[in-house]
């Protein structure tokens, strides 16, 4: 029997629409057909049904197991019966495919509701498959979307044509507004499958947010030749990032600030105004600590022998409270980026009358 050329127009059109390929959609078409079949003949038997996405030629098998003992006749048939019907010489497991001939709008209104339920689901089922397979191998990426639910506490973003992305109270930035139709970019941080679809879900509190900034704004990071190799945030209000490079001639720093500090005020605005210092990184862990607490400009940094990765830090009375930062902000993250325990002290001023030592001199030489 043959579906017709207005069944291909239709085919073409569901490929198109759904941007899902034509043998995803005839297989879902196929297994719609075998059901109904069944509904329609109100038997125990596995049918098989096979479309030609060309001509729309439809054929439709009963399909029956041979076996030494009969126990279902719709989906069984032993092999001296199977020679009658002229397949000669099957054996145990072998399949018999019969062919019947009857068109689909014969299989009744019942059928029919079987078979549109089936394409329905199926259609789903592959929407899904495609969704999760696409969004699961990106996770870690930067993901453009729009905000197009913001009701209570849920927040829902539109990733793409066809594909919505849940932001959870704990990856949001405070304080950050949420408006329907607010363009974001967000990190894609998880992608499950579930019985009702992928759950995706997304973040805008990741560090992985400001790195992947990091590479779209700044090209020596892209390229390679800066090379990130720390980052911490609060979100929306602080963050560090520590650089690097190999190449002499490049102040991994002045490249990630840019001309008059646009680059870095490019990937603030995106944060919601949050603060990035960009600082050098050192594999001496002091240093490394010296430069974590900028601004700030500190005089020694001095190990504590008795604890493990614990450091003293002395600075001026002016840059006290820029190296401790508001409410420990900037100790805190310094800490955080070094993996050290951070505490800072004021530097005692010297006795008025005691004479300046050569330490005193050149304390404030880092």
């Amino acid at each position: 029997m043959q579906l017709g050329s207005d069944f291909i127009r239709a085919l073409m059109q569901l490929t198109e629409e759904r941007n899902l390929s034509q043998s995803i959609i005839l297989g879902s078409i196929e297994a719609a057909l075998a059901s109904a079949y069944k509904k329609y003949k109100e038997k125990n038997l596995e049918p098989e049904v096979k479309i030609d996405g060309e001509t729309g030629d439809i054929s439709i098998m009963e399909i029956r197991r041979v076996v030494d003992e009969v126990r279902n006749p719709d989906a069984e048939i032993t092999s001296e019966d199977a020679a009658i019907l002229g397949f000669p010489g099957l054996v145990e497991g072998d399949v018999v495919k019969t062919e019947v001939e009857i068109a689909p709008e014969s299989f009744g209104r019942i059928a029919a509701q079987t078979a549109r339920q089936v394409i329905i689901q199926r259609l789903k089922d592959a929407e899904r498959e495609i969704i999760f397979n696409e969004f699961s191998e990106r996770v870690g990426d930067l993901v453009n979307g729009v905000v197009f639910k913001a009701e209570n506490d849920q927040i829902l973003v539109r990733i793409s044509e066809r594909t919505e992305a849940m932001l959870p109270r704990e990856e949001r930035i405070n304080g950050e507004n949420y408006e329907l139709g607010s363009r974001m970019k967000f990190y894609l941080l998880d992608v499950r499958q579930t019985t009702r679809g992928p759950r995706i879900v997304v973040s805008r509190t990741h560090p992985g947010l400001l790195r992947r900034l990091m590479e779209l704004e700044i090209p020596e990071i892209r390229d390679g030749v800066v090379e990130i190799h720390g980052i911490v945030r609060e979100a929306g209000a602080r963050a560090k990032v520590a650089v690097t490079t190999l190449d002499p001639n490049v102040d991994p720093v002045g490249a990630c600030v840019g001309n008059g500090g646009s680059r870095i005020k490019t990937i603030s605005n995106e944060l919601n105004g949050e603060k990035i210092d960009v600082v050098i990184w050192s594999d001496d862990p002091l240093q490394y600590i010296r430069n974590t607490l900028s601004p700030a400009k500190v005089v020694r940094v001095e190990p504590v022998l008795e604890q493990e990765k614990s450091a003293k830090v002395f600075a001026r009375p002016d840059q006290l409270s820029l190296a401790i930062g508001k409410a420990g902000q900037n100790v805190r993250l310094a800490a955080r980026l070094t993996g050290w325990k951070v505490d800072i002290n004021p530097l005692e001023a010297p006795e008025k009358d005691s004479m300046p030592t050569l330490q005193d001199l050149f304390e404030d030489i880092p």
